[in-house]
């Protein structure tokens, strides 16, 4: 049951949306007219109600997605189809202790918070303050802010945990993280490095190796949506092309 305080995603017949939080004696505007929020508090998620003008709406309840998408952007995000990636390769779960150097816009740090709950933890570090408060704001809007502990300092003086099961990395100059990441990370721990460009990869290949990785693998993923309706079966024109390359490696301890 939908209560004051909220989120709900609004999506309109033409699937324009909205991610709002439902608060008493207030409305929504949009092109499509007002929504009240008192016609919406007590109601069960999936319903339809109509605006001031008769619209059709959906009232839904967000995914993690829309937190993601819908999220205040300080930064270039790291998409969904990436963050899906990257959290399965890694072997994330339930419970997983994870180093992310470079938090961003927090984008990333809300899917892999929505993962490790309830007794995980992540342990977030950004050079750049003016980030943090967007970064906190995101994860407080997705109800995750509790298993992110942000810390304002460089990555390069070093991480304060040790034994940790990930660690990820989106940052310009990772290659010169990765001997810090190997002492930080637990034995056959996943290690993951994203970054736009194939010369950051490269170099960052070629420290992996030299510090004891192994099984290291880079890919890019590229998501294309089809149209299905009625003798239109095709491709859509437009598509999510490259955002990044994620490259992952796997410690191994030698004496």
């Amino acid at each position: 049951m939908i209560k004051e305080g909220d989120n709900i995603i609004l999506i309109s017949e033409r699937l324009n949306r909205w991610l709002v939080k439902v608060q008493s004696g207030k409305e929504f505007q949009t092109h499509k007219g007002i929504i009240k929020f008192d016609d919406i508090i007590g109601k069960d998620y999936g319903f339809v109600l109509e605006s001031s003008i008769g619209k059709k709406f959906y009232v839904l309840e967000p995914l993690i997605y829309d937190y993601i998408f819908k999220s205040k952007r300080s930064t270039q995000i790291i998409y969904p189809k990436d963050a899906a990636i990257i959290t399965l390769f890694s072997g994330i779960h339930p419970g997983s202790r994870i180093i992310e150097a470079g938090i961003g816009s927090g984008a990333l740090t809300i899917a892999l918070a929505n993962i490790i709950r309830p007794n995980g933890k992540i342990y977030a570090y950004e050079i750049k303050e003016e980030y943090i408060p967007v970064a906190k704001k995101n994860l407080e809007r997705a109800g995750l802010a509790k298993f992110v502990e942000i810390k304002h300092r460089d990555a390069l003086n070093g991480f304060d945990e040790t034994d940790v099961d990930n660690i990820i990395l989106d940052l310009a100059t990772p290659w010169l993280i990765i001997p810090i990441a190997y002492k930080a990370l637990k034995n056959s721990g996943v290690i993951l490095s994203y970054s736009p460009t194939i010369d950051q990869v490269q170099k960052t290949v070629n420290i992996m190796k030299e510090n004891n990785f192994i099984d290291i693998h880079t890919i890019e993923c590229l998501i294309r949506e089809w149209q299905i309706a009625p003798n239109k079966v095709r491709p859509h024109m437009r598509m999510i092309g490259h955002t990044g390359f994620m490259t992952f490696g796997t410690k191994i301890f030698v004496t």
